[in-house]
This record gives structure tokens, sequence and C-alpha cells, in this order.
């Protein structure tokens, strides 16, 4: 009776759709539930930004075969904006699944019927049980004979708190605060005023691509891009050594940027405490040093992963980036070193609890290195092994680009080596980094950094 249930997948972003979409091509049941009122509902909140990955790296190939009788032709060649995205190729994908998509659904709790963590006795023969709220306060239970979280991590920033937890000062100043990337093409409200990016990733590069674009044309807009880390490092990325060209332009356009002095970059800066200073902000590091008073923040240190609602379930995560312990080593930013993360499937995914599998960003836990099609090849694998195609599930399908970037996090506290970079940084309040004759290209590519929520 249990194999007669569905596959729950949590989630109807890009991965928790295809996943959807692998298991029908395989005959297995399935339902997704969705928070959102539409699929795709976090892509839809970053929908301004355009992606370092081509529409080729975008579209799952069982999605693409579940889609081909409707008439829809995927889209040969270019960059897709988020919101071209869902236009192109997410929303009809949604579309032809129908009503196995549950929207206004939150997941609240997932378990075992009947059986808390601590019982063992008959745990593997219950089915999955689902709690789930609905946007009008309503709850109510489904049963699943397997579980896939493609929840992904949009929901849960992190904070600007340099030890993880928010910095004194930042819950009451969080409406000041914006945690997503903001659209600069709206940039009038920026023109003029003193921008502060904090973070390293792609998503605090594409913010400064944008800000130094609006200081290049307004010269009395002011950018400081915040670092916790001792050096600037490798957070330009691996340039022209990136099998990814745009994701590898990010990095080269934000360079091009600091040393034209159109953004101060402040190292070493770990905050420690949030002011207001009427409508601006005011930050201050641990070790004493203050900001200029901010008229926009923006907090792009990365995203993390919601387990609190997997709390009665039996996970094997690792202690530092809260991933599956087999695949934590291999994308952990502390240790990774030269080439390209290798792909992931369902050998690697899975649980002490069986027939539960993290996907997607979330699979990834706090690690930033994501990619939508890493993600397309973990449910390939998960859907492969629910019905029982274990050499299918072996197989992998997919060779990761390569980063171009050597090195994990060893230059966190190492301020002396941007000096071999020829990369200027300033101390707070001192002057503008020096300039040089060259110019960032006119259209930068933007990309939200790691995979958004539900990829």
């Amino acid at each position: 009776m249990q194999n007669e249930l569905p596959v729950v997948v949590i989630g109807a972003g890009p991965q928790g759709l295809a996943a959807a979409a692998h298991l029908l091509e395989r005959d297995q049941p399935v339902l997704l539930f969705e928070v959102g009122d539409v699929a795709a509902a976090a892509v839809s909140e970053w929908k301004h930004i355009r992606l370092f990955s081509e529409w080729g790296e975008l579209v799952d190939a069982a999605a693409a075969r579940l889609l081909a009788p409707t008439g829809w032709v995927a889209p040969e060649s270019g960059y897709p904006t988020g919101a071209e995205w869902i236009d192109g190729y997410l929303a009809p994908l949604a579309a032809a699944l129908g009503d196995r998509i549950r929207y206004g659904s939150r997941v609240v709790g997932v378990s075992r019927r009947g059986r808390d963590r601590l019982v063992d006795a008959g745990r593997a023969e219950q089915p999955f049980t689902i709690h789930i709220e609905t946007g009008d306060g309503a709850e109510y239970r489904i049963d699943a004979r397997a579980v896939i979280d493609a929840s992904g991590t949009w929901s849960t920033p992190n904070p600007a708190g340099a030890d993880g937890l928010p910095a004194v000062g930042e819950k009451t100043t969080a409406e000041l605060l914006d945690y997503r990337i903001p659209d600069y093409r709206e940039s009038g409200a920026y023109a003029g005023t003193h921008s502060v990016v904090v973070g390293s990733g792609h998503s605090a590069v594409t913010a400064v691509i944008a800000l130094g674009r609006i200081a290049r044309r307004d010269p009395s807009t002011t950018v400081t891009w915040v670092l916790r880390r001792g050096a600037i490092g490798n957070t330009f990325g691996g340039g022209t050594a990136d099998a990814l060209p745009s994701r590898g332009q990010l990095g080269i356009t934000a360079k091009q940027l600091v040393e034209a002095g159109l953004i101060q970059v402040v190292t070493g800066f770990r905050i420690e405490q949030i002011a207001r200073d009427g409508d601006r902000v005011v930050l201050t590091s641990e070790d004493g040093r203050t900001l200029p008073a901010a008229d926009h923040v923006a907090v792009l240190t990365g995203f993390r992963p919601d387990l609190s609602f997997l709390s009665e379930l039996r996970l094997e995560l690792d202690a530092t980036l809260q991933a599956p312990v087999r695949i934590a080593a291999e994308v952990d930013p502390n240790i990774h070193s030269c080439g390209s993360v290798v792909a992931t499937g369902a050998r690697d995914l899975a649980q002490p609890e069986r027939d539960f599998y993290l996907v997607g960003a979330k699979s990834y836990g706090r690690a930033p290195t994501f990619l939508a099609m890493t993600g397309y090849e973990q449910v390939r694998s998960v859907a492969a092994a629910l019905a029982g195609d274990h050499e299918a599930a072996a197989r992998v399908e997919l060779v990761l680009p390569d980063t171009g970037v050597c090195g994990g996090a060893g230059l966190f506290d190492l301020a002396e080596a941007d000096d071999a970079l020829g990369v200027p940084t300033v101390d707070v309040g001192g002057s503008d980094a020096g300039s040089t004759c060259c110019a960032p290209p006119e259209r930068p590519l933007l990309h939200i950094g790691r995979a958004p929520a539900n990829l």
C-alpha cells in the first residue's frame, strides 16, 4: 500500500518542478507543495537579475520532454533574467504539471506516521506524514512514500552579524536593510547617496557592479564594499579561467570598478553593531571601526537552510555546512581547492531516514557554489533511485564547469595578501582608491550568486 502513495516534493521552484517531471516520466505519482501563490515564487523576487548560466544550462531534460507535446519551444541561446526564465520555461512547466502543485501550502513538519525520531520499531515501514498549513490558516496532513525537499534557502538569508547571529541593533533596523539584491535599475534612488554592500559572493559582486555603474554616471554617489575577510583574496573569482565565461566576467568587471576608484573596499570589517541615524544606518565593526552613515545597506552574506520542519527526521548533516555529509567536503568553501565541484546524485544525498532527500540549493547547506544544472542532475538521479532504477541513479551524467578559483578561505585573516593583487583597499574614512584607465563593460551580466530558493 505504501508504494501507492505519492512522492511529495517540497517547493515548486526550478529543482522541485524538474523533480516532478522526472518522477512522472518514470510513472511515479507526485505532489508538490509550494508556499507561494505561483510556481518559482522565489525566482520572481529576483526577476530583475540576469543569470550567468545560459539557457541550455537552465532547462532540465525531462522537463523539456514533458513540455514538448504542448508546443513549447526551448530558448536556444542567451542569458535570461529571472523574469525571462519564468516566462520562457518555469511557468509553462508548472502549467504542464497542473493540479499536482498545491499552492499556498507551507510544509511545517515532516515525520514518520506514528513515530517520532526516537522510535526504531517499524520506522522504515511507516509512510512519511507531511504537516501542511494553508494561507487561510487551515492545516492538514498527507502521507507520502518518499519526500524530496527542494525548498531552497531563499527564505533564510544570513544576518549581517559576523558571528552568524544578528548584530546588535540589526533586528530593530531590519526595515532599513536589504537582504536580497535591490533593483538598482531604479537608479534615481541610489544616485548621489552612500550605499554599502556587505558580502563577498556573487550576489555582492552583482550589487557592486550595478552600484559602480551608477557611481560612474553620478560621481556624487559613494559605494562601500564591506568584506569580513582580511583580504580580497579570491573574491573576484576565476576571471578568464572560469569555464562559465559570464561568471568569470562578474569578477573582472568588479575589479575594474574597484581599480577605477568607483568602489571603496573595506576589509576585515566584521559587523558587531547596527545603529540608526535618522533614516540612515551606521555600521560598527568588532574592532571599533565605524563606517560613514549609509543611505542604503545591502546585506548579501549568503543563505542557510531552514531545517526546523525536519526536526523529527533522522538526518546526517555536516556540522559546518549543514549539508549532507557525503557532499560536504566537495562544496565546503573553507577547503575546496582548484577545479570544479563534482556532480552529486542519490547515493550522495541519501539520509539515514530512508527515501528522504535534500536537493537543490538546500543540499549545499551554507555553501555558495550551487548551480541549476547541479540540481537537475540531483533530481534525475533521485527519481531513478525512487523508481528502482539503481543503475541510472548511480550514473553521473554531468560534468560541472571549472570555477577557475584555487584555494579556500585561507586568506580570511591575511590582509597583506592584497598587495600581490594590486587591488587597493581603504581604511574607514580614508581616501578613494586610485583610478585607472580601464572602464567596466557597458552591460555586465548580473547574477544572484548561488541559486536562489527552490533551485
